[in-house]
């Protein structure tokens, strides 16, 4: 294995992105406190693909340092693209600490692509500290925040959340329609299921799958549908 790190590193310097990609990829079987160091030395890579790779393989690595070292890429890195990553990758690291930072990016992130990542993220975390902004984040003028907060809401099960993503079942979108379906396959509520059964009428084949989906997973589960 330390001659095989050793290689790693030695790509990580390559002049070649490609390299120092592959580089971070066989990264992926190799344990977070070797691969930690490793991932650090492309950080601040020139290359922007080659960065928000390093970054979100930070969320998957997760050791002591991480966390501070994505919250402040989250909130003062200048590119959206690794303000997004970081946010990204808050959620698979699974620090709850993270959910204070990820509402003020929901809240307070000019790019589109950093609140979808934040909000995405709060599913992740399955914190209901997180319902109250995503509620709101669901009259974003941004369809696809839309669909995260539907998404997100689902995650952590948030019962009172929902009669504010029902009102969605006939959302001119079919893939805010196909959220809500996915959504609604994590609540046991009885309106829950009868919006899953008026969706799997939906006119578009993915969103009646994925009622007919929830509803079967819910029946699995025990409960009556």
């Amino acid at each position: 294995m330390a001659m095989d790190l050793d290689a790693i590193s030695a790509k990580l310097e390559s002049s070649s992105s490609r390299d120092r990609l592959l580089a971070l990829a066989s990264l992926r079987d190799v344990e977070a406190a070797a691969a930690v160091p490793l991932i650090k030395k492309v950080l601040n890579d020139e290359n922007l693909q080659v960065r928000s790779m390093a970054v979100f393989a930070l969320g998957l690595k997760p050791t002591t340092e991480n966390y501070e070292i994505l919250v402040e890429l989250v909130e003062t890195d200048p590119d959206y693209g690794i303000r997004s990553a970081a946010a990204g990758a808050l959620g698979y690291l699974e620090d709850q600490r993270a959910v204070g930072v990820l509402v003020r990016a929901l809240y307070e992130d000019t790019d589109w692509l950093v609140r979808f990542s934040a909000a995405a993220s709060l599913g992740n975390l399955k914190d209901p500290r997180a319902t109250k902004v995503l509620i709101e984040a669901l009259d974003s003028p941004e369809v696809v925040i839309q669909q995260a907060a539907i998404a997100a809401l689902g995650e952590i099960q948030a019962t009172d959340a929902l009669p504010h993503i029902l009102r969605f079942a006939d959302a001119e979108d079919w893939l805010v329609r196909q959220r809500l379906a996915e959504s609604l396959g994590n609540f046991s509520d009885q309106k829950a299921i009868s919006a899953l059964k008026y969706l799997e009428k939906d006119s578009h084949p993915q969103v009646a799958a994925a009622a007919t989906f929830g509803l079967q997973n819910l029946a699995q589960a025990g409960y009556q549908v």
